[in-house]
């Protein structure tokens, strides 16, 4: 059986590449994990 976990997380403009960098960082290390199907990240538009 397959579940759905979402994280929102309310980040600063100026600090918006602090947590890109840390997930980016251990991006593959969960995929070992029993059970682990896949995990995305996603942005928001960033408003220009």
């Amino acid at each position: 059986m397959s579940g759905v976990k979402i994280d929102v997380l309310t980040v600063a403009a100026e600090q918006r590449e602090v947590p890109e960098k840390r997930f980016a960082s251990r991006a593959h290390s969960v995929e070992s994990s029993d059970g682990f199907e896949w995990c995305e990240l996603l942005q928001s538009q960033r408003v220009r």
